[in-house]
């Protein structure tokens, strides 16, 4: 088991595992309707079952090199949110980030420093040329996180996303591994 931290404030990034299910399925229940605004895994982690099922299909795609998901904990070990690897081609080098977070953790920087971990780590150690972030556009949040990355606005597939009786546009924002190796140097510099 490993932690790795997310900065001063305390907060660690970990494997996100079956054997924590309960403790997933708390996170959800803390944050079910904020989270549930634009993504599902509100509505499909709703029990025990369920969690620890959503959380095994992540250890398979761990396994079988094809996505992640990791659980950002606040200072007093709570689990506030996660960052994931929703899915990842390591053979075409293209991966697709995602997150979420309660609202008690909103506001922190949370989710840029854990995204920035497992950007950094699937371009320098699993060779991913191509990051992908894709978000409702209402989602200001994650819009402002996209942004805050460096990331690039490449377009929007016009309600592309049906969820909760409404059909969504859906912003894809994207880096390059060049891109992203410049702007951390960038970083590193000043």
């Amino acid at each position: 088991m490993y932690a790795i931290s997310l900065g001063e404030d305390g907060a660690e990034l970990r494997p996100l595992e079956p054997w924590r299910a309960e403790e997933f399925l708390a996170h959800m229940e803390r944050g079910r309707e904020f989270i549930g605004q634009y993504i599902k895994v509100p509505d499909a982690v709703t029990d025990v079952e369920s969690s620890r099922s959503y959380l095994q299909s992540y250890a398979d795609k761990a396994a079988a090199d094809t996505g992640r998901v990791y659980g950002i904990w606040a200072a007093d070990g709570t689990l506030v949110g996660g960052v994931l690897f929703r899915t990842m081609d390591v053979t075409l080098g293209n991966a697709e980030v995602g997150c979420w977070l309660e609202p008690a953790a909103v506001g922190k920087g949370l989710v840029t420093r854990a995204a920035r971990v497992i950007i950094d780590w699937a371009v320098e150690e699993r060779g991913i040329h191509r990051v992908e972030w894709q978000v409702a556009a209402g989602n200001a949040a994650s819009v402002a996180v996209a942004q805050r990355l460096g990331l690039t606005k490449e377009g929007v597939l016009r309600e592309s996303y049906p969820y909760r009786g409404k059909r969504h546009d859906i912003e894809i924002w994207s880096v390059l591994a060049p891109e992203w190796r410049s702007a951390r140097t960038r970083a590193q510099g000043s």
